[in-house]
């Protein structure tokens, strides 16, 4: 006898296919059978011609400590997420030397959040172990992340590795991976990833092909410097003979617009000569960050008791303000392509300034008689430096052009928000794809877009036996309308659950059931099973 069955469904099964009606058969965990079934089960949901997807997989997100805090992921399992993968852009909570467990703490924060409770572990095995620990509903796989090592060897220091510092960072890599991480992420836009040489990177890369591991990278630049950032990471992976998938691909700043498609060439190319590289992309034209992302590359050094420093001398000051009002030709200078009528506060710190959340930064520092760029510096001094932002930097153009690209696969880069205004793809990524471009814009297909939030990002990122309706792999389903999923989340009111996602199945058990989460928590934590080659 089946344990679930999902009857009289459209079947988009992963592959790409056309779908096909049918039912979906579950027994412990798995699924049994697809097709017309005739078996006995404990429990059947009619779905009435809706579809029945493999669940969607979120390849880039922050939710490393949001999920301990809320391991129900209602967030992600109303939009039909069943997976996430954390550790990105350099970003995570683990590994950490006692010593410098502050330091990591107040670098990861705006990113990924404040804890009010003590972090258990030490070592990426540790915190993998804490994650599987928390029960969640969804499962959750993690990359050891390169702004977590250099912290723990070498602080905000910003000047080479030595040699001992290097094979310390390595001898880090390697545990994570041995402990079943995916891969290697790295963060070249934040400090202290940003003071690292690509020779630097190479070096510590140089560990993953032993674990057949993969490199994702946050590029150092994503505005003017998008071409030479790419080219960047590309020499690093041939270099090093390693798989690269790029974050969120995108052209930030009016001026680069259409640079997008200069970018995927670079990534033919690429692949034309045998190197395995793809990208992801978020279905909006509005980032979201740090503030103190918008600040020169020296005023960020020493992490944000130094940067807050800075601000308190008069001759810094104008310094930083200066450099803010004209292009830089060695990091790119967003506010100056885009403006500060394009940087939007999502989340403050304190009480005090709550009342500025979803205000742009052009508007406060008119009501307040300031400089923008004073207004702004003000503003980091007043909450500590813990202000997040939205930042309105892409065309819609440019972003519909990567949605459709073969090598892109769709995450969403949701960061945890628990105050404010979080952008928008927080709750809204997965049935927008479906709402804007396959219905309204017709930029995929069905089957494509279900292909771009399954099966690629499964095999990307080596997460087992699951992203396909297939016997024997894992039952972890999502059943939608295709006629009316669609994100509710906007701007101004980001925290609005979807529409027309009526059941989620994780490991073989309902989590949504009738738009109703279950309280199911059968999340597993997801090993990369490495073939070591010594």
């Amino acid at each position: 006898m089946l344990d679930l069955v999902l009857k009289n469904g459209r079947i988009v099964d992963g592959t790409g296919n056309p779908w096909f009606i049918g039912d979906v058969g579950i027994k412990d965990g798995r699924i049994a059978a697809v097709g017309r079934l005739d078996q006995e089960a404990r429990e059947t949901v009619e779905v009435h011609r809706q579809v029945i997807a493999p669940g969607f997989i979120d390849g880039h997100c922050h939710s490393d400590l949001m999920i301990f805090d809320h391991p129900l992921s209602e967030i992600k399992i109303r939009q039909g997420v069943t997976t996430e993968v954390v550790g990105n852009c350099g970003l995570a909570p683990a590994p950490f030397v006692k010593d410098q467990a502050e330091l990591l703490q107040s670098y990861v924060q705006p990113v990924l959040g404040k804890t009010s409770w003590e972090w258990p572990w030490e070592t990426v095995e540790q915190y993998m172990e804490s994650l599987a620990r928390s029960n969640p509903s969804e499962n959750l796989a993690t990359y050891v992340a390169h702004g977590a090592l250099r912290i723990a060897v070498m602080g905000f220091a910003n000047r080479p590795a030595t040699r001992q510092e290097l094979q310390r960072m390595k001898q880090m890599l390697e545990q994570g991976l041995q402990a079943g991480a995916i891969g290697f992420s790295i963060g070249l836009l934040y400090a202290p990833g940003s003071y690292t040489s690509k020779e630097e990177l190479a070096e510590l890369c140089s560990v993953l092909p032993r674990y057949n591991g993969l490199f994702s990278t946050h590029i150092r630049g994503e505005g003017n410097n998008l071409i030479p950032s790419v080219k960047e990471v590309i020499w690093i992976a041939e270099k090093v003979g390693v798989s690269l998938h790029i974050s969120h691909l995108k052209a930030a700043g009016k001026i680069n617009w259409g640079k997008v498609l200069e970018a995927m060439e670079l990534i033919e190319d690429a692949r034309s000569r045998g190197l395995d590289v793809t990208c992801d992309v978020y279905p909006y034209n509005a980032g979201s960050t740090t503030l103190t992302t918008v600040l020169p590359p020296w005023a960020v050094e020493g992490g944000i008791e130094c940067v807050l420093e800075r601000f308190r001398d008069a001759a810094l000051r104008k310094r930083i303000r200066e450099e803010l009002g004209r292009e830089q030709d060695d990091w790119d200078n967003l506010v100056c392509s885009t403006g500060w009528q394009s940087v939007y506060i999502s989340a403050v710190h304190t009480e005090a300034n709550r009342h500025l959340e979803g205000k742009h930064i052009a508007a406060i520092s008119e009501e307040r008689g300031l400089h923008p760029a004073d207004c702004m510096m003000d503003l980091l001094l007043e909450e500590d430096g813990r202000i997040s932002i939205v930042y309105f930097h892409m065309s819609d153009e440019d972003v519909k052009q990567v949605v459709g690209y073969e090598r892109s696969l769709i995450a969403s880069d949701s960061l945890t928000c628990e105050t404010g205004k979080p952008h928008p793809r927080l709750y809204g990524t997965f049935p927008r794809v479906f709402a804007k471009y396959v219905r309204e814009d017709k930029v995929l297909t069905l089957e494509q877009a279900v292909r771009k939030l399954t099966s690629f990002p499964v095999q990307r990122f080596k997460l087992g036996k699951r992203g396909l309706l297939v016997p024997g792999y894992a039952a972890d389903v999502t059943v939608f309308d295709p006629e009316t999923i669609r994100d509710l989340a906007t701007f101004d009111e980001p925290r609005q659950y979807p529409a027309g996602i009526s059941h989620v199945v994780v490991g073989g058990k309902p989590t949504l059931l009738a738009e109703r989460h279950t309280q199911a928590r059968e999340g597993v934590l997801i090993r990369a099973h490495h073939c070591c080659r010594h």
